[in-house]
């Protein structure tokens, strides 16, 4: 099974808010002692980090679910809950986030680049918070909020300097184990290949580059044909393009032929690649029956025939394209804000559900049977205009309403009967 994932599922749902205590000040020499519930703590943030240590999505292949800590639970004398622990996720550089229906989330291009995947719930406020001229010994507490829960698409795109393009057997792995360390599978058949290889090519002591061995391409790729999207995919953020084209094509294919296919596969794929820099390299020239092309550098992997050549020209391109991303714009990620105030929606004949993090927040109290908590619910829904979005939204005399978890009956007098 291969060590290499570029793409997957993932889970992550924030700790749980703790719950705010409901308690009273019981010392013999303080009379009628008030109220001293203490809150819950902050449930943990779960947060996706960007490492370059990190070089694939292996460790979410078999364990997709990320858990933050708990909040804890508010106690008597004022003691509030400590808050969980905050989880970060460490994803490779290059990772996107996608939600379930395909949109990006974020974009994780640069090292130590941090998103926020599921925000820990907050907790609850004990009832000493309550306290009021009107309600001297308030008898209930918050319960903390729920942490946000989600299923994430996560996908890889490699970031290298170079990236090599050609047919399969073509040659990309022998070149890529010859001009760096790394040491991919390599045999006489095609799609030997079958997960992108890194190496780092080191030119001089003051520079180095990241080649990307990217799985042999064949027609149809941009249309998925032969996993060619998963494969594609690694190519979009390399600066430049090394197309090797085979000089001893098992099928006969003649390098100009191979070339016509692998950019129409490439613009078809995504048009702006073709303005890349590229370099073409004729490979296996040491075995080679066909002619080399215009423009094209000839090498051998076998022999090192053309090799110094080669790399010096992908140094001169690679250099060229660094110089030129001090000046150009980069692209910038904006993400969504989270919706403020209140939301209603109407489903079926007579079910109106209201969304809202303050309107949840007001019924989730700990004791829905206390007469003071379903006042104060009261009170809180009308100061945020929760009847008013009702009425706008249709509601009438006897309609069900939910928030939260809790469902009541609507009054035309802006009135609920829990």
């Amino acid at each position: 099974m291969s060590n290499f994932v570029d793409e997957c599922g993932l889970n992550v749902r924030g700790g749980d808010g703790g719950a705010g205590c409901v308690a009273f000040r019981r010392e013999a020499h303080v009379n009628r002692g008030g109220p001293d519930g203490g809150d819950g703590g902050d449930g943990g943030d779960i947060w996706l980090v960007a490492d370059h240590n990190t070089a694939s999505l292996l460790s979410f292949r078999d364990y997709p679910h990320r858990r933050a800590e708990n909040g804890r639970h508010g106690e008597g004398k004022r003691r509030h809950g400590a808050n969980g622990d905050s989880l970060e996720v460490p994803v490779p550089v290059g990772t996107i986030v996608r939600d379930q229906g395909g949109e990006i989330l974020a974009d994780l291009s640069s090292s130590g680049t941090k998103w926020l995947a599921a925000k820990g719930g907050e907790g609850g406020k004990g009832n000493a918070r309550f306290l009021a001229n009107n309600r001297r010994a308030p008898s209930f507490a918050e319960q903390g909020e729920s942490g946000e829960e989600q299923w994430l698409r996560l996908e890889l795109k490699l970031l290298a300097d170079v990236a090599l393009v050609g047919f399969p057997n073509v040659g990309k792995s022998t070149l890529i184990s010859r001009i760096s360390a790394a040491r991919p599978k390599i045999a006489d058949y095609p799609f030997t290949t079958l997960v992108p290889n890194l190496g780092v090519v080191k030119v001089r002591e003051d520079f180095e580059m990241v080649v990307a061995d990217i799985p042999g391409l064949i027609e149809g790729a941009s249309e998925g044909k032969g996993l060619g999207h998963q494969f594609l995919r690694h190519v979009e953020r390399a600066r430049v393009l090394v197309v090797l084209l085979d000089l001893a094509s098992y099928e006969g294919t003649s390098p100009d032929e191979q070339l016509k296919t692998l950019l129409t596969e490439l613009e078809t794929y995504k048009p702006e690649l073709l303005k890349r820099p590229r370099l073409l390299l004729a490979s296996k020239h040491d075995v080679g029956i066909a002619d080399v092309p215009d423009s094209c550098m000839p090498i051998s992997s076998m022999t090192g025939y053309g090799l110094e050549g080669a790399v010096v020209e992908m140094e001169r391109l690679v250099r060229q394209e660094r110089s030129q991303l001090t000046v150009a714009n980069t692209e910038e990620v904006i993400h969504r804000p989270t919706p403020k105030g209140i939301r209603v929606e109407k489903s079926g004949n007579n079910l109106f559900t209201v969304y809202g993090r303050s309107a949840e927040r007001a019924v989730a109290l700990n004791d829905l049977t206390n007469m003071e908590a379903l006042q104060f619910i009261q009170s809180s829904l009308e100061k945020l205009g929760v009847s008013k979005a009702l009425k706008r939204a249709g509601i009438k005399e006897g309609d069900t309403v939910k928030i939260g978890q809790l469902e009541f009956e609507f009054h035309e007098d802006g009135n609920f009967n829990f």
